[in-house]
């Protein structure tokens, strides 16, 4: 391994440290290399908080001048939430910048490297770059298509069941399974059920990471008509993140108004066919610049957002059961196709194991089109 994927390799995981903590901001990491020295290094940690590379040149003071920076991302070149990193970085005099990747934000795109060699400075880019889109692949989503990055997680059996006849699902996995569930949850700006996931398990929705630290996400409810219990336990988890309760303007106003009295947001949107447009849905969430969405919903919401090609990412557990049963709840209902060519193909599969339980980790691509 050359120097330049060496020390790539380190901004890369600077950057990691990032993660659930920098929306709707990017995850980037920054070191400072004088010589073969590493004399700076840090990484971005919140929106509106100082940029990787500010907290790296800071670190590296004088020994930045000559020095090489070594980053995921371009470094910005206009007045945000801060202001623009190439100023800094050509104050600091550093002689080359290595970056993976050019910032897919239309605003920056390109201009960082533009100004940095303006001033003189060597620009090289493309170092590790395959590993940079991956890790900051829910910015370039939101950023490049106004959309969030939509996630869906499911616990099954062998056959494919997420419950049995009576609706029993807790537990189908083990412990550690779970714990795993609990730290995408701390990485994710929502957490994304149905009604009828509420009406059935009555969950919290809270964050439980081993040793604490974990975030709760903003927690939003599909419920066309506001079935939602006054005394649910979502309301009432002690939890001080929102609950966003999406409706259509089918919800009772009265009940709607109780609950808005108990802290739950409301958030009345176009129908689809009679239930909420989850399009609409999105783009509402968007303007929120929330950019990553779990969704741990049923079969039904788990298909709605496929036949809309908003699924970005499937995280499928699978526990080494056999529930059987042909009204047995599967972790994708909806209508169904008709023939096999109308499936949706998932790619680049990666596989963890928790005890005795699978994950498979994959990408739906979008359906062969008629």
């Amino acid at each position: 391994m050359d120097a330049d994927d060496r020390f790539m390799w380190m901004a890369l995981d600077l950057a990691r440290q990032g993660k659930g903590r920098t929306s709707p901001n990017p995850m980037v990491g920054a070191v400072v290399v004088q010589g073969s020295e590493v004399v700076g290094s840090g990484y971005h940690q919140a929106a509106g908080s100082p940029h990787a590379e500010i907290i790296a040149l800071r670190k590296a003071g004088d020994k930045a001048r000559g020095a090489t920076l070594y980053q995921n991302l371009e470094p910005c070149n206009h007045h945000g939430r801060t202001g623009p990193c190439t100023e800094a970085i050509i104050k600091a005099g550093i002689s080359r910048v290595v970056a993976a990747m050019q910032d897919p934000n239309p605003i920056v795109s390109g201009r960082g490297f533009a100004r940095l060699a303006e001033a003189g400075i060597k620009v090289k880019e493309g170092i590790l770059e395959e590993k940079a889109r991956q890790l900051n692949e829910v910015f370039i989503k939101y950023i490049t298509t106004g959309l969030p990055f939509v996630e869906v997680k499911v616990a099954m059996s062998l056959d494919g069941k997420i419950g049995t006849i009576t609706g029993d699902s807790q537990w189908i996995t083990g412990e550690k399974a779970r714990q795993y569930v609990h730290r995408l949850r701390d990485h994710s700006d929502v957490i994304m059920i149905g009604i009828g996931t509420v009406l059935k398990d009555n969950p919290r929705l809270t964050t439980r990471v081993e040793g604490g630290g974990g975030k709760d996400a903003v927690r939003v409810i599909v419920d066309s008509t506001a079935r939602l219990p006054i005394d649910a336990r979502v309301i009432e988890s002690g939890s001080s993140a929102k609950i966003i309760l999406a409706v259509t303007d089918r919800a009772p106003r009265e009940k709607c108004k109780a609950l808005e009295n108990k802290g739950v947001e409301i958030m009345v949107l176009p129908s689809l066919q009679g239930f909420v447009d989850l399009i609409a849905l999105m783009k509402k969430l968007t303007e929120r610049e929330f950019t990553t969405i779990l969704c741990e919903g049923g079969g039904t919401l788990n298909y709605s957002l496929l036949s809309r090609d908003l699924v970005d990412k499937l995280y499928i557990f699978i526990a080494p059961l056999i529930i059987g049963g042909r009204q047995s709840p599967t972790a994708f209902g909806g209508s169904g196709i008709e023939t096999l060519d109308r499936a949706w193909p998932v790619e680049n599969i990666e596989m963890k194991q928790f005890d005795q339980d699978l994950l498979l980790i994959g990408y739906p691509a979008s359906r062969v089109q008629d």
